[in-house]
This record gives structure tokens, sequence and C-alpha cells, in this order.
């Protein structure tokens, strides 16, 4: 069955089109049931910046309908000016790409796959994907992996607050051994933090005018929280510094840092100023055994990796496409796969039968080593026989109106019966793929 997918994102719809579509799971639950009557199989892939209907049937015009009209219903009539839909091949790799972060708001970012693959387990346990859809997502998630460990898409920070970090940790190599200091609890300064903690730095303290604010901040990175007048006295124990307060008068001078030098033995220290107006003096620079940053630095270093992400989103185009065509060939051979072990079986048990009369007909006399070889002859006679309708079929892969005019032909030649062959794939071993071999 082909795929189609219908839906809307952040390119096609204002916040107030989509907040209206993003829906409880419960609720997820009931849209799949009421589109997943079988065989029709359904995928219900909702975020905050798209909600798109995955579905395999074999009457797609009809399962389009309906999901249009569910789509409208839920969202409002309006909805339906902002859909946007992908037929066969094209919404296999709109669910490839999708699913590596490439369709993204912040292209790159390592959230979406974990929410397509929540998608996906949800919709497992509504009932409404199957053996179809099951090896879709496989494929999907696969796909992604490959993007992730062959392109760089996913390693260049584009956000203020990771850029620091990411610049922290080009400095330092690592940060498992260094203490990082966060001064201010506001927004910039919880991403900074919470970077700081992906980054695994090896000791954090938060510091904040309200002391409550940096005492549930450093609770939720597992760090430490100090009173905001022991700032000057933090400076010595630091190596990294993120700053984002919104102090009128700089922080951190050139007097006040360069105090704390001597006590330190002048140990490196990295200063990143995320704040406007600045909180570290631009004379800081001044010293030595200090590296600052203020916001422009940090500008520059994100527009840097933006470019650079653009340059992996190409690569991992090219990926997404290569995945999209080994998906579209395997399917196509696992169409003639019947066929083909119907024709190997036939054919193994010809050869058998040959092979057994051959040897009662040469009695006693013959060795093992005499035996074993003309058993061999038999099961090599069936691999050349075979190897040719293979090739056949895997060249034509994509083709697969070629593929089953191929496997049509074969099954009429040798006269093959239409039931179904031993050994062929069961839709569980998809599903334990697509799952990462929990099930």
């Amino acid at each position: 069955m082909e795929l189609i997918c219908i839906g809307l994102s952040h390119r096609t719809a204002p916040l107030s089109v989509r907040e209206r579509l993003a829906l409880p799971e419960p609720r997820q639950v009931e849209v799949l049931q009421r589109l997943a009557q079988a065989p029709t199989e359904a995928l219900l892939v909702s975020t905050c910046n798209r909600v798109e209907l995955y579905l395999t049937s074999p009457d797609l015009a009809q399962a389009a309908t309906r999901a249009r009209e569910e789509l409208s219903h839920l969202g409002g009539p309006e909805t339906l000016d902002h859909l946007y839909e992908h037929h066969g091949a094209g919404a296999l790799e709109h669910l490839f790409r999708v699913a590596s972060s490439l369709d993204s708001m912040v292209v790159g970012e390592a959230q979406i796959l974990g929410q397509v693959k929540e998608s996906f387990e949800l919709g497992q346990g509504a009932g409404a994907v199957r053996g179809g859809l099951t090896r879709v997502c496989a494929a999907a998630f696969s796909c992604a992996k490959r993007v992730r460990t062959e392109t760089a898409i996913g390693r260049a920070a584009t956000s203020m607050a990771s850029a620091a970090v990411a610049l922290a940790t080009k400095v330092f190599d690592e940060l498992s051994d260094k203490t990082a200091l966060v001064v201010g609890a506001g927004e910039m300064g919880e991403l900074a933090a919470r970077n700081l903690k992906q980054a695994k730095v090896g000791r954090l303290i938060v510091t904040n005018r309200t002391l409550a604010r940096a005492e549930a901040l450093a609770a939720e990175v597992g760090g430490t929280a100090r009173p905001f007048e022991e700032l000057n006295a933090l400076l010595k124990e630091a190596d990294v510094v993120v700053c984002s307060t919104a102090s009128p008068v700089a922080l951190f001078t050139k007097e006040n840092v360069g105090a704390v030098g001597k006590a330190r033995r002048f140990r490196p220290l990295f200063m990143v100023d995320l704040a406007v107006p600045r909180d570290i003096d631009p004379d800081v620079s001044a010293l030595d055994w200090v590296t600052a940053y203020d916001v422009d630095d940090i500008q520059k270093f994100v527009a840097e990796n933006e470019a650079a992400r653009a340059e992996e989103a190409q690569k991992a185009g090219v990926l997404v496409i290569q995945e999209v065509s080994r998906f579209m060939r395997d399917r196509a051979v696992r169409d003639g796969v019947p066929v083909l072990a119907r024709l190997r079986q036939r054919a193994e048990q010809i050869a058998k039968a040959e092979v057994e009369k051959t040897l009662a007909a040469m009695g006693e006399g013959l060795t093992e080593k005499q035996r074993k070889s003309i058993e061999a002859m038999g099961r090599a006679i069936v691999n050349k026989l075979l190897h040719e309708p293979t090739a056949r079929l895997r060249a034509v892969g994509s083709e697969k109106e070629e593929s089953h005019r191929l496997a049509g032909a074969a099954a009429e030649l040798f006269g093959l019966a239409e039931e179904p062959a031993a050994g062929a794939e069961p839709e569980s071993a998809a599903a334990t793929a697509a799952s990462g071999g929990k099930r």
C-alpha cells in the first residue's frame, strides 16, 4: 500500500492554527482509532511546530478525504488553507526529513526524532500503526540515525546559550574537570545552566540577586546556589563564567577581576557575557589570563554555525534520498520474495530428490567426500539457477510495476502455487526493528 502525508507545520500555518490542533494524548488516540480502520493504518505526528497524519490504505483517496475532514473538524475550516499533502515517495521523503530534523525550525535539533518515536509508540498502542507503517517508521529512524552519524548537522550550536557552552568546550577541550559559574537565573541563565549540564561540566554554581531563583535553578541542574554578594569571591573558583543579568552597569571590571588573579594563580578564565547592557566591561579582555566574549562575538559564532548547518543539511538531504530509494527498492524486492521463495523451495526439492536418486544408483562404494561433493553440486545448481532472477528483481526494485511483472511471470512459468512461502518476513520483525528491539 502507498503512503500519504497530510498536515501543516511552522512553514505553512501560524501558531494560532497549530495550537488548535495541539491535542492531548487521549484525543490523539481517538483520532487515530477513527482513521485507522483496517486495513487503513494511521500515524499522527503532533508537536508544537507540526501536526501531520501519515496514512496507508488500499483506498488512499477516501483515507485522505477522511483525514482532511478530521483536521478541519479539530482546527476549524481555515485549517484546510494551510494543509500540504505528499504522496508515495514524496511522503516517504518528507517523513525521513522530519525525523532527521531537516524540516525543523532549527535544523539539526535533536528533539524531533524522539517526538516522532513517541508518535509511533502511541500509534502502535492505539492499534493504528501496524505492519506497513511500522516498516516505514523503522526506515525513517534508521535514516535519522545515519544523518546524525554521517553529518555534523547536530554538532553546531545555534542558540546564544548553547554557543556560549560550545565555545567554553572549545577552549578547554572538555568541561568535566571545570567549575562553571552562571550569573543570573533568568531565561538565558536557565538555558546556559542546562547546556552546561548537558556538556557534563564538573561543578556548576548559580548565583542571582534573588537567591530563591538561584536555588530553584541549581536544584534543576544539579548545581549549587550561592548568594549574589559572594560574586567576586566566586571568581576564584570558576573556570567558566556565563553572565546574563539585567544589571545597568558592568558587574565585572578589569579591577575586580584582576584582583582575584593571584588567588587563582592566574589560571585561565573564560567569560561569556550574554547580557545587554554588558555585565563584563570590555577592559577585562586586557587581562592576559582571561578570555571574554560578548553578545556580538557569540552572534558571529552562531552565524558561522548556521552556515555550517546549511552545508551539512545539503549532505543530509542526499542521504535522505538514498534512504528513500533503498526503502522503495527493498519493498519491491519484498513484494517479489514470496515468488522467489517458492521458486527456491521448488528447486531445492527437485535437487534433493535428484541427488538422492543419483546417490542410490551409485551404491555404497562412494566415499563420504564423494557423497558430499554430489550434494554440494545440487545446491550449487540451485544457487546459480536462482542468481539471475534474484539479481534482476533487485535491479528493478524501485520500479514496482516491473517488479510485479517479473514476479508474476516467474510464478506462471514455473507453475508456482499461491500459498505463502515459508520464511517470508513476519510483520513483527519490522516492528521489533522500529522499536529498537524492545518488543
